[in-house]
């Protein structure tokens, strides 16, 4: 136990690596083990994805609203589809925020591909997300409360001085210590760049977008689609309270063990989601060929999953049609049930409901069209 109070700066936070064996027991190694392999099949399943725009402008979205609810910023997967690829003005402010995320995401997974997670690179994600240029906490007085009683949980280190050198020995233990295992190292530097709560806001959600980073770094990821805010919400209160474990008790390993525990569960389920996904891809084709054959393209197909908020410029911008024909074959799509036209704003959407239902779901199902019941290639191989 240490001499912790919640009401004083932590200022005598323990630099990293943890001290003593406990972030590599054997029970932590075993259960790196099964989450590399979950983590390996995800992988495999987004290869099978023959247009990798289609996840990646769906996953990433559903990470930026499960990753804000956890800070009580509540959108839905349909304002965020909408909004997601017009100017975000018509947005409300926790829709605008959450697409924020999503860019922060983006923008990290292109940064992480030239040069390595850095303080700067955390400061620039903190910006985008807040929508604001930001710099390390220089005030004092920034206390974390529980938002029922108000009691003061956590008060994080102060003095900017102190929190830039605790951030530069947080960066070095993510590049310097590669004989700890990557997984272990992505959950220790989380609960330490949380501990050091550099930012007067948005530090938890800063630090869930730098644990994608750090996997996608390390090659343990191609893209940011691990949606593991979802696994964080489910587990709400543990995710607390191993982090103030951590602080009050330095026990590392039930911290650790429970981040790779939501590693492996969050990729078993986000595999299965993109599978889902591929079969109805797959499925639709089938159903639009044999009804519309006359303006069946895959590539018509496959943009109503990039784009399940589809307006008439976007068939136009992707070459698939002029804009009045473009405009027919919506609603043809519409007239055969695959598709929904609303009003947003001054101008028609056409919805893919079917596609936002499977993404919005916690199950990984959907159903038939009426009158197709083809058997997908996903099937096919199981079946095989």
């Amino acid at each position: 136990m240490t001499d912790f109070n919640p009401e004083v700066p932590y200022n005598d936070l323990p630099s990293l690596p943890p001290a003593g064996d406990q972030i590599e027991t054997t029970q932590i190694l075993k259960s790196c083990i099964k989450s590399r392999v979950a983590l390996a099949e995800l992988k495999q399943a987004a290869e099978l994805i023959p247009n990798s725009a289609v996840l990646v402008n769906a996953l990433p979205l559903l990470e930026a609203r499960a990753s804000s609810e956890i800070e009580n910023i509540v959108t839905t997967t349909d304002k965020l589809f909408e909004f997601a690829d017009i100017a975000e003005d018509r947005a409300d402010a926790a829709t605008k925020e959450a697409l924020r995320y999503r860019t922060a995401l983006y923008e990290g997974s292109k940064m992480v591909q030239r040069r390595m997670l850095s303080t700067d690179m955390a400061i620039q994600i903190c910006s985008t997300i807040k929508g604001l240029e930001l710099d390390i906490r220089a005030e004092s007085g920034t206390t974390l409360k529980n938002r029922v009683s108000g009691e003061t949980i956590y008060t994080p280190p102060v003095g900017q001085q102190l929190l830039m050198d605790k951030l530069d020995n947080w960066a070095d233990f993510m590049h310097d210590d590669s004989d700890i295992d990557p997984l272990v190292r992505m959950a220790v530097q989380h609960y330490q760049f949380e501990a050091i709560h550099p930012f007067s806001d948005g530090n938890g959600r800063t630090g869930r977008i730098l644990n994608i980073l750090f996997l996608v770094q390390h090659g343990l990821l191609d893209s940011p689609i691990l949606y593991l805010s979802r696994y964080i919400i489910q587990n709400k209160a543990a995710y607390y309270r191993l982090l103030s474990k951590v602080t009050q008790e330095q026990d590392w390993a039930s911290w650790i063990l429970f981040i790779l525990d939501g590693v492996e569960e969050t990729c078993t389920w986000t595999t299965d989601k993109i599978k889902s996904i591929r079969e109805l891809m797959e499925h639709t084709g089938q159903f639009v060929q044999k009804q519309l054959p006359k303006i069946y393209t895959w590539e018509l197909v496959e943009l109503l999953f990039k784009q399940p908020y589809c307006r008439i410029g976007n068939l136009v911008d992707n070459g698939i049609a002029k804009r009045q024909t473009a405009s027919v074959y919506l609603k043809q799509l519409c007239d055969l049930g695959i598709l929904r036209e609303v009003k947003s704003g001054r101008e028609n959407i056409f919805v893919h409901p079917k596609y936002i239902e499977l993404l919005s779901g916690e199950e990984n199902v959907w159903v038939y069209y009426a009158g197709v019941e083809t058997e997908t290639a996903v099937e096919a191989e199981l079946a095989s």
